[in-house]
């Protein structure tokens, strides 16, 4: 047999020039590729947001993407980060709002992903995660576990403390046979409370070079993986920390792809939020007693006490001025804090040698007291000007009546200006989510991450269903305004009419626990269907129970706002009992509201609506998750009718057809029942 003449031109010759140099590729031959192999079928909101986002890559334009749930945006930005990482020998960055959703890119789609595109590409795309050093066991922290949980043992009831012995020593045996270190590889989970004993954060962190175990380290083994990989899968709180710390966090790269760009104000306005406890602060007067403080940890634990005692006299909220017992409090805290820091800091010769626990122990301690300082002084310095309109952190008191503890925090106003230089300023960047385009517009969100002006793009790629079709948006005009006295008997009678004819099938979206406790009580004695209520179990056992019992109800909070998916005839009716407007006395938002107002913008809008806008889109979300689903999103709030903003979040809203009549409602839902 003879083998046929090499004919250089032919693409299916491995001796050719386009099957040797593959990135020549489009994003559109990759893509078509990539979802023959998986198995998929062609979507045209895919393939133009797969479009968008390459050229966003090559131009170096920023981009937002609006793509609703089945459109495949997974794959849509993926194929084009993959392309540009091998045209260009860099590295893209992908960062997600959660863990959850990390876990699926790493452990589903890029996996996949890769095998299906390694036959037309010169080599196998490679990828890694990254998370935060606190997701990872501590080998150092380990080694001293029993030290460190006698030193504590006081701050702590007789059965927590218990209970606590017992999940740290199961952390201790799982460290001696695990290969990753990671919190969520553990097979059965343990509390924050616990996992915080085998755990450092940055700032608590040796390095690798100091450690005397940081050859092991399974944080550093992760970020050694992610290394020179075409893609890395991180989240939104590791993004933000090498977007503003001076620490490098992230390996050197070219792009970041933002997925569930929807929230990246709040989760990185809750990495940048630091806090001031009195328990925190006897933790540290425990802890530094071991490593010869001389006695100050006497006057550390006193002035903790102290602390406590000026905090429980003012209410909580905000705090627009400083008193000055307050700041004299602060002041001399800092003090004994630096004080102690200094003496510990200073290791009897040897030490490390003789006995590197402790001197780890003492490295980690004094970058903690250091952290505790510089809260003190970002405090402190909010009040350095008298003009609360000139501050850029907010400070408020937060009491929690469970057990009379105080919490002074401070977070930054806004987030824009952080982004504007740290990040939209270093890279390209393309942020998507299934909700951006807030009363039909980019803007809200744009000026919310602080995209430079005319530096950026946006896209709406819609959905591959028809919502107008397929969904009804219900307005309770009649029903009363909600008020401060919980759910009105009118509109639990309207809800219990809902639900009867829907057959149950029904995500109830509430906007306090309070409410979702009150409506499954009053109703669960009228409603032949079991009624599963957020807190009763864990959310993933709930949301399981829920699709799998199709006549059932699910109420909750705002967790189930958002990420609940629930595909097939189990979820027909989706009701939210009122426009999530953010609580009234939350002092971030009173504070970004008001600063709107004082630049001559209306504030109500940008942060109350805004917020609301961004929940009820989420919320509608929850309807259609499949092609073939029907039903109807049920809003008891009148206000989305009768008040002016009303037209704003409703443009923020799937394009559902809309009505007021509730009997119009009731005989769809109806059939919808008698249909299946």
């Amino acid at each position: 047999m003879t083998n046929a003449p090499h004919d250089p031109t032919d693409p299916a010759d491995p001796d050719s020039e386009s099957y040797r140099e593959p990135l020549n590729h489009s994003t559109e031959e990759l893509l078509s590729s990539a979802v023959e192999a998986l198995g998929g079928t062609r979507r045209d909101g895919q393939i133009r947001m797969a479009g968008a986002v390459t050229k966003a890559l090559d131009s170096q334009r920023h981009l937002a993407v609006q793509a609703g749930t089945g459109t495949g945006k997974s794959l849509a930005y993926l194929v084009p980060a993959i392309r540009h990482a091998h045209n260009t020998g860099s590295t893209v960055v992908v960062s997600t709002a959660t863990l959850a959703l990390q876990r699926q890119l790493v452990q589903r789609d890029l996996p996949r992903l890769v095998d299906a595109l390694e036959p037309i590409m010169q080599r196998k795309p490679t990828f890694a995660i990254m998370k935060g050093r606190s997701n990872y066991l501590c080998l150092n922290k380990v080694a001293r576990a029993e030290s460190l949980a006698e030193a504590e043992s006081g701050l702590f009831e007789e059965t927590e403390a218990t209970g606590l012995g017992s999940q740290v020593a199961r952390l201790y045996d799982w460290a001696d046979e695990t290969d990753t270190g990671d919190r969520e590889d553990l097979d059965r989970g343990v509390s924050d409370l616990a996992w915080r004993q085998v755990s450092v954060t940055a700032n608590e962190c040796l390095g690798a070079t100091r450690c005397p175990h940081g050859a092991d380290c399974f944080a550093e083994a992760a970020r050694h993986a992610a290394a020179q990989v075409d893609v890395v899968v991180t989240n939104h709180a590791l993004l933000a920390i090498d977007a503003v710390s001076q620490a490098t966090i992230l390996p050197e790269h070219s792009a970041v792809i933002i997925d569930e760009a929807h929230e990246l104000d709040g989760r990185i306005t809750s990495v940048s939020t630091a806090e001031l406890t009195a328990r925190g602060l006897k933790m540290a007067a425990n802890r530094v007693k071991a490593l010869g403080a001389n006695g100050k940890e006497t006057r550390l634990s006193e002035q903790a006490d102290e602390f406590n005692i000026l905090l429980d006299e003012y209410s909580p909220g905000r705090w627009v001025d400083l008193p000055d017992d307050a700041k004299s409090q602060l002041s001399s805290l800092a003090d004994t804090v630096e004080d102690i820091k200094s003496t510990i800091s200073r290791a009897p010769d040897n030490e490390q040698a003789q006995d590197p626990e402790k001197y780890a122990e003492r490295q980690n301690l004094t970058n903690h007291l250091g952290s505790i300082v510089e809260t003190i002084a970002r405090l402190l310095d909010v009040f350095a000007t008298g003009d609360p309109a000139a501050h850029e952190d907010v400070v408020w008191l937060d009491h929690d009546s469970r057990n009379g503890a105080n919490t002074l925090a401070v977070a930054p106003l806004s987030i824009s200006e952080m982004l504007h230089d740290n990040l939209f300023a270093e890279q390209t960047v393309v942020l998507t989510s299934a909700t951006l385009a807030l009363g039909g517009r980019f803007d809200a969100m744009a000026a919310q991450w602080g995209l430079p002006q005319r530096t950026w793009d946006s896209l709406d790629v819609g959905t591959p269903f028809d919502p107008a079709k397929s969904g009804i948006l219900y307005t309770a005009a009649g029903l009363p305004q909600p008020g401060r006295d919980g759910l009105a008997p009118a509109t639990l009678d309207e809800l219990r009419q809902l639900i009867t004819a829907a057959g149950g099938r029904t995500l109830g979206l509430f906007s306090s626990r309070r409410a979702a406790q009150q409506a499954a009580e009053e109703l669960r004695p009228k409603l032949p269907f079991e009624v599963f209520l957020q807190g009763e179990d864990s959310i993933g056992a709930l949301v399981d129970k829920f699709s799998k019992q199709e006549n059932s109800c699910l109420f909750g909070t705002l967790t189930l706002w958002q990420g609940v998916d629930v595909p097939g005839p189990a979820c027909s009716l989706v009701v939210i009992d009122r426009i999530p407007f953010p609580r009234p006395d939350n002092p971030l938002m009173q504070a970004r509201t008001e600063a709107a107002k004082a630049a001559g913008r209306n504030g109500f809008m940008e942060v109350s609506a805004t917020h609301a806008a961004l929940l009820m889109a989420q919320g509608a979300g929850r309807l259609l998750r499949a092609t073939n689903d029907r039903g109807v999103v049920a809003v008891l709030d009148p206000r989305l009718e009768t008040k002016r903003y009303g037209g704003f979040l409703r443009a923020s809203m799937p394009p559902f057809w809309s009505t007021t009549r509730l009997e119009t409602v009731l005989a769809a839902l109806r059939r919808l029942v008698d249909s299946r």
